[in-house]
C-alpha cells in the first residue's frame, strides 16, 4: 500500500484514493466533466485545487451564463455546479496536487495533504489566471470597476468611459470589443507602439471613440470616497519619458496584459505551446498523452468563458469515457492497484 504515516504532530495518516477518472480543478470545466463522468458511472474524483470554483468565485454579477434571465453571483453559480456534481455521484476533495507522474500506470498524483491519487485517466482543468499589474487599488476595486475580461464585464459599462491597460493582442482586442459598448475607450500603454498584430491596430485606430495614451504607466486605481458603493473614478498615471503625473477619469479599468495557465505541474511532461497552454488535438480535448485530457482555460487562449469551459469539460468526460471503454481487456482493474 502507498499509505504512510506522517511525522508526529502532523496529519495522522495519508490516504490512497483510486478512481477510473481523476479531475484536477473545480471550475466550470472540472465540475462539468465531473457531472458527465458521474452520470456515465465512472465515479470521478475531483481534486479542487487552490481556488475551488475558479475565476467565477471572484466575479460579482454574471449576466452571460445561459439559463438565467437576471444577473447571478459567480460564487453562487459555482456552488450550484458543485452541488450538481456531488448529487450525481462525483467525489470532491479539497487538496492541491503537487506532484504527478503521467507516464505511470496507473497515473499517480500526490497532494499537498500527503494523499496519493491513482487513476486510469485524467482530466486537467486547472484553469488560468489573469495577469495583474500589482498596483494600489487594483485588487481592492476588482469587481467594482476593475476587470480582466471585457467580454464578461463590458456590458456593465455601456455609455461610460473606460480604460484598457496593455499593448498586445489581448489589450487591442479588449479595446475593440469595448468600443462598441462604452462611450469612450482610452488605451494606456507604457511603450510608444503596440505589440499587437497590425490588422488589429488598424481596426483600433479607425475607431472614433478610442484614444491611446502612449508612454504612460498606470500607477494606481482610484476609487470613489465615501458613499454607499465602491466604484472606480480614475487612474493615476505617469509619463514614462517625462515623469509627468496625472489622472485619467474613467468609470472602469480593464487590465489586459495576458493570462497565465496553471500548468507548471505538467511542464516537460505534456505538450504545451510557448505560453504554457496545454495543446489539444483540433476539435478534441485529447493531449499528447493517451488517457489524459485537458478542458477549460488551461487549453483555451482565445475564449476563456465559463460556458466554453463547461463545454470542453463535457467533451473531456465523453472522450475519457470512450477511451476507458476501449482499454485492453487484460488491463488491471482499479481495485487491484496497490
Amino acid at each position: 500500500m502507498l499509505d504512510n504515516p506522517t511525522t508526529a504532530g502532523s496529519r495522522a495518516l495519508s490516504t490512497t484514493h483510486r478512481t477510473r477518472l481523476l479531475i484536477l480543478g473545480a471550475g466550470p470545466a472540472g465540475y462539468t466533466a465531473a457531472i458527465y463522468a458521474a452520470r456515465a458511472g465512472l465515479k470521478p474524483l475531483v481534486v479542487a485545487g487552490m481556488q475551488p470554483g475558479g475565476q467565477l468565485t471572484i466575479t460579482t454579477d454574471v449576466e452571460n451564463y445561459p439559463g438565467f434571465a437576471d444577473p447571478i453571483q459567480g460564487p453562487w453559480l459555482m456552488e450550484q455546479f458543485r452541488a450538481q456534481a456531488e448529487h450525481v455521484g462525483a467525489t470532491i476533495i479539497q487538496d492541491v496536487v503537487t506532484r504527478i507522474d503521467l507516464k505511470a500506470q496507473p497515473i499517480r498524483a500526490e497532494g499537498d495533504s500527503g494523499d496519493v491519487y491513482l487513476a486510469e485517466s485524467l482530466v486537467i482543468a486547472t484553469g488560468a489566471q489573469a495577469r495583474w499589474l500589482g498596483i494600489p487599488g487594483e485588487q481592492e476595486l476588482s469587481g467594482f470597476g476593475v476587470s480582466a475580461c471585457a467580454t464578461c464585464d463590458g456590458f456593465f459599462f455601456r455609455g461610460k468611459s473606460v480604460a484598457v491597460i496593455g499593448g498586445g493582442n489581448t489589450a487591442v482586442e479588449e479595446a475593440l470589443y469595448l468600443s462598441n459598448l462604452a462611450s469612450h475607450v482610452t488605451v494606456v500603454h507604457r511603450r510608444d507602439s503596440f505589440r499587437a498584430e497590425r490588422i488589429l491596430q488598424e481596426r483600433l485606430f479607425a475607431k472614433p471613440n478610442v484614444t491611446v495614451l502612449w508612454d504612460t504607466v498606470a500607477e494606481e486605481v482610484l476609487g470613489t470616497e465615501g458613499g454607499r458603493f465602491r466604484a472606480v473614478r480614475a487612474i493615476a498615471t505617469r509619463n514614462a519619458r517625462t515623469g509627468e503625473r496625472g489622472e485619467l477619469a474613467v468609470d472602469g479599468v480593464f487590465v489586459a496584459i495576458g493570462h497565465d495557465p496553471a500548468t507548471a505541474l505538467f511542464r516537460g511532461h505534456l505538450g504545451m505551446d510557448g505560453e504554457g497552454y496545454v495543446v489539444t488535438e483540433p476539435g478534441s480535448t485529447r493531449t499528447s498523452i493517451p488517457g489524459v485530457f485537458a478542458a477549460g482555460d488551461v487549453q483555451d487562449r482565445i475564449y476563456r468563458q465559463a460556458v466554453t469551459a463547461a463545454g470542453t469539460g463535457c467533451m473531456a468526460a465523453l472522450e475519457a469515457e470512450k477511451w476507458l471503454a476501449h482499454l485492453p481487456e487484460d488491463a488491471p482493474a482499479i481495485e487491484a492497484w496497490t
